[in-house]
């Protein structure tokens, strides 16, 4: 077949132009995101319950959702995090579970647990968690000369913001949001920092008293307004006609003007009461460089290509910029800084790659059309490797990539074998015909073989447990499909070309600039060597011996995480402010933290208190909780900023709690670690811990134990609470619906109903001005009746303050009640090194053993890490088992695939050696780039061993055959090596996130081909020797 494609390079070209435009157009259609769209087996349960204590809202409300959500099938963990007036479920199930249908069990469980709660209690929200729900963009909207705070004069309890913010939330929630939400490559937009109106009913209790009505009468009366009566069919005759009525409030208007009767005496609601529309009561807010704001998270389409969405979005806007000169447009967090980092790297390596191949091989064939012809495999097989990722299904995302610049770092290989064992046949005499079709076909198997080890060490990284698995499937993928596309480019394509090329020289004629350069002389080195070796053979298995045993010591000694150390330029600043403050307070507090830092903070945003987002992509937080992204103009600005802070917050919050974190890309949200090295779950043996003293009192005896470890003091809120007096209250006649009745009222929490005005729902609350506890409850009056049983005279009605039936006391308890599968526990979380940690654990054990009534487990990344490291182990045997059974096949033999497979204990204690040498850790990229090494530096030794065999069956003496075989491929060896590690070589830059994540794997994989290389060429031939030598008799 090769014979007759070399006849016709015309069709062969042809075929080839009608891949590359079906590759070019399929690679257009590719839809281009930050990560796989894979299915996270994670739900989350959100619960909201305003004013409710952490320790109320884990009893009647949480352990409740928790006792039916455990019923459902596949949940691998379920944690669950209580704080005042929020609560969070997080479910974790198996992996591979269908996710759609466990989420809609999940909501079933719910709607069936509502029964159980109290009956005031909103409706639980389940979220399902996906990495495409990650947004792509976060807009900042804000006013231009206007800090959105309370306007001159107004009451800061009834106007917390000003009314030109107001205008600004309903713009953004019913303009801006939807016309964002017009692009189609946007699936939604998750928005929060408004604030909506309500309609506000503040009776006068004097001019009540005078009309002698109470606040019961006008709830009944705005009750009453609420009614729709339908419509009414009258016939007369052949015509029918719809009577409709219509009695309820539809304005603020209207409800100033309903009439109350008392007594046969009519009073207009707006005679005896203020009504106004103000905003409502927030409980968290948004500001953007110190103006509040409106944020806004995009949403992309899981389908469609991120540079689309980017492009878009910048183009929308300009469009704003230039309509609304007023809003401050600012969009943060972009996400595609790390996919257009990715391409531009594809395309740097792609470049580099072609370049550093063709110098080399220019230089060791000595020839220009050589480089020529493994120039243009690249490109080709790269469109072939597009048109079957748009076949498969398979999309352009950063772990596809990964897997596509190391399949360039590889598929060169092929080329450079094949053209330098043509040019080698034709050099020895053949004809050039014959030549090609020989010199192609004999390296077809070994080639084969080559590709088929690669890809074998690859595919078991899909079983590692957990999202990870999922995603490396595309990694998987791109690599088997590049180094599949790269060989039938060079098996079909190559020989062609190569052909065409050389029809009209008799002979292969070398360059006369590079003439004097004889690889010749290199050879004449390398037998020196060789022969050395066959005189001290004991030499290789000593190295051997050395090799095993430092593979052990590596492994003790090398650090280990999840992933390497990352390089950012901004951050997230996670504070609790351990005090009973409010939104606006929070949103103060919070925008004065990085005021230190001047020049180096380019942007900051803070979210505090509770926010507004509908998917999870955002912590769930308190009112005195807050969360501060800010952006650095450099990253050598960030542990600057990040000293700033601290010192900031030590100076003047002592009691507050913070946390640096990166500031939640895709990447880092997949795979990261958010675990402390160590966390001590310290938990009652009565079930729940209900002493937080006890708490405190065994963490400050682990501390004194540990003086050299950090410990977090253990946060505790102190409640003020106001409890009823039964005994007062049945004494008036008082009910405890009376007593709430009234606070409600006096709160401005009582709900009557809700008005529609366009797209905007109102509700009606029934209220009065006076946010002050102490004047609520000396200024608010509940009507008893006093009797004989108080003043020895006839029942009459009187007003009596609220604080009569009720007295103040104190009450503390943890501020976060946190629960696993064991129950209620309390979470120590410990940063410290990974020696430390048995130490630290023995420690701890002790002083609990010695607390009567309580337990304790462990968990943290120490263990994780591991089990993430013992994974990846798995997964290297698997990867030896798949790579000896596949040499096994071809050469049918057992013993063989040793002699080859024995170099990889040498090459992974090298590539250890050198990511110790180097400071670097054992993590997730480390680890891909050890598997990998066992399946590429293999295959030089697969090429000698077949071109060994191959002369001892033409009748060579081994020995002869050993040192024939390491003459002939000596070249192709060396240049197919260079290749591979001058195409990673510049993965060696450090100093942003995507260098970061591939410099371990590149250090790792340039370490392992240099050592591998030498292993090839000198340990595999004398392994194969001391296998095969004649035995004494």
């Amino acid at each position: 077949m090769l014979d007759r494609l070399i006849s016709r390079p015309i069709a062969v070209t042809m075929v080839l132009l009608v891949v590359v435009i079906l590759g070019l157009v399929g690679g257009r259609m590719l839809p281009v995101g930050l990560v796989p769209d894979v299915d996270a087996p994670f739900v989350t349960v959100q619960v909201g319950s305003e004013g409710t204590a952490a320790r109320e809202l884990d009893e009647t409300v949480i352990r409740p959702l928790r006792q039916e959500l455990i019923q459902i099938p596949g949940l691998v963990d379920m944690r669950s995090q209580t704080r005042e007036g929020v609560g969070v479920i997080k479910l974790t199930f198996e992996q591979g579970i269908d996710i759609d249908y466990t989420f809609i069990e999940v909501n079933e469980k719910i709607d069936r647990s509502m029964s159980l709660l109290p009956k005031d209690t909103e409706r639980p929200k389940a979220v399902k968690a996906s990495a495409t729900d990650i947004p792509s963009f976060y807009i900042n909207m804000s006013l231009s000369g206007d800090d959105g705070g309370v306007a001159n004069g107004a009451d800061p309890e009834l106007y917390p913001v000003s009314e030109r913010f107001s205008d600004l939330s309903y713009f953004a929630r019913n303009v801006i949001a939807g016309r964002i939400e017009q692009l189609e490559e946007v699936a939604m937009v998750d928005i929060s920092g408004t604030v909506e109106s309500e309609i506000l009913v503040m009776p006068d209790e004097s001019l009540m008293r005078q009309a002698g009505l109470t606040v019961d009468d006008i709830e009944t009366a705005l009750a009453k307004a609420d009614v729709e009566l339908g419509n009414l069919t009258i016939r007369d005759g052949e015509y029918q006609y719809n009577v409709r009525f219509r009695s309820e409030s539809a304005t603020i208007d209207d409800i100033r003007q309903l009439y109350l009767n008392v007594e046969g005496r009519i009073f207009k609601l707006g005679d005896i009461a203020e009504v106004i529309e103000h905003p409502r009561k927030r409980q968290g807010m948004v500001s953007s460089d110190g103006r509040s704001a409106v944020t806004m998270a995009v949403i992309k389409q899981s389908d469609v290509r991120m540079d689309d969405l980017k492009e878009g979005l910048d183009e929308l806007m300009a469009h704003f910029a230039a309509d609304y000169p007023e809003i401050i447009f600012t969009v943060t967090r972009d996400q595609t800084e790390l996919l257009d980092y990715s391409i531009s790297n594809l395309e740097n390596n792609i470049i580099i790659g072609a370049i550093l191949a063709c110098i080399v091989i220019f230089m060791f064939m000595q020839d220009w059309k050589s480089p020529l012809l493994v120039s243009f495999t690249i490109p080709a097989a790269l469109i072939l490797s597009l048109l079957v990722f748009y076949c498969v299904g398979l999309t352009i995302n950063i772990i596809s990539l990964s897997g596509l610049v190391l399949g360039i770092g590889m598929m060169v290989d092929n080329s450079i074998i094949v053209i330098d064992n043509i040019t080698a046949q034709w050099q020895r005499g053949e004809t050039l015909r014959r030549a090609v079709v020989n010199g192609t076909q004999e390296v077809l198997a070994p080639m084969l073989s080559s590709i088929l080890t690669t890809c074998a060490v690859f595919i078991p990284l899909i079983f590692i447990s957990g999202i990870a698995g999922a995603m490396f499937y595309d990694q998987a993928m791109a690599v088997t499909i590049t180094l599949f596309s790269a060989y039938i480019v060079t098996i079909t394509v190559i020989p062609v070309y190569y052909h065409w090329l050389y029809r009209r020289q008799e002979r292969f004629a070398p360059s006369r600039l590079l003439e004097r350069f004889d690889f010749g002389r290199v050879i004449a080195v390398y037998d020196r060597g060789l022969e050395w070796l066959f005189r001290h053979r004991a030499v290789v298995w000593s190295t051997l011996a050395v090799s095993i045993a430092g593979i052990v010591v590596m492994f003790v000694a090398i650090d280990k995480e999840k992933l390497p150390a990352m390089t950012y330029s901004d951050m997230l600043v996670k504070i609790d402010w351990n005090s009973r403050i409010s939104a606006e307070e929070n949103g103060r507090r919070s925008e004065l933290i990085a005021q230190d830092a001047g020049e180096a903070v380019e942007q900051i945003t803070v979210m505090a208190g509770v926010q507004q987002f509908v998917l999870s992509h955002s912590e769930q937080s308190s009112v005195s909780e807050a969360t501060v992204y800010i952006k650095c103009r450099n990253s050598s600005d960030v542990e600057r900023v990040q000293g700033t802070i601290s010192s900031y917050m030590n100076r003047n919050y002592p009691e507050a709690s913070y946390s640096f974190s990166v500031s939640g890309n895709i990447f880092d949200m997949i795979f990261a670690d958010r675990e402390a090295t160590l966390t001590a779950r310290i938990r009652s043996t009565a079930g729940e811990i209900s002493d937080p003293r006890r708490v405190q009192e065994i963490v400050s005896e682990i501390g004194r134990r540990l003086p050299g470890v950090n410990l977090s003091p253990v946060p505790v809120l102190e409640n003020i609470l106001y409890v009823a007096r039964p005994e007062i209250m049945a004494l008036y006649g008082v009910t405890y619906s009376d007593l709430v009745s009234v606070l409600r009222n006096a709160l401005n929490e009582n709900r009557i109903y809700t008005v529609t005005s366009g797209a905007e729902s109102l509700p009606v609350v029934l209220g009065t001005d006076t946010r002050d506890m102490e004047k609520i409850m000396t200024g608010t009056f509940i009507r008893a009746r006093i009797g004989e049983q108080t003043t020895g005279k006839d029942d009459r009605p009187a007003e009596i303050p609220v604080g009569t039936f009720m007295m103040q006391t104190t009450d503390a308890d943890l501020k976060t009640i946190v629960s696993g599968a064991e129950g209620n526990f309390y979470p120590l979380d410990m940063e410290i090194d990974s020696d430390m940690v048995p130490q630290v654990i023995e420690t701890v054990r002790q002083v609990i053993d010695r607390t009567p009534d309580f337990e304790v487990s462990f968990s943290g990344s120490y263990f994780s890490n591991r089990e993430m490291i013992r994974q990846m182990i798995m997964v290297l045997v698997v990867s030896l088992l798949l790579l000896y059974f596949i040499i096994s096949a071809q050469f049918e033999s057992l013993v063989q695939p040793l002699i080859i497979m024995s170099e990889i204990v040498i090459d992974l204690f090298g590539s250890l050696l050198v990511l110790w040498i180097f400071g670097q850790t054992l993590n997730l990229m480390s680890m891909i780039g050890l598997v990998v090494v066992c399946g590429i530096v293999i295959n030089d030794s697969i090429l000698k061993v077949d071109t060994i065999n191959g002369l001892r069956k033409q009748g060579m003496e081994l020995k002869e055959a050993i040192v024939e075989a390491g003459g002939r491929r000596l070249k192709a060896i060396v240049m197919t090596s260079l290749t591979t590690i001058l195409a990673m070589a510049p993965f060696l830059s450090r100093g942003n996130m995507g260098d970061d994540l591939q410099y371990p794997v590149s250090l790792v994989i340039i370490g392992g081909m240099i050592i591998g290389t030498m292993v090839s060429v000198y340990f595999v031939p004398i392994v194969y020797y001391e296998i095969y030598k004649p035995r004494k008799r």
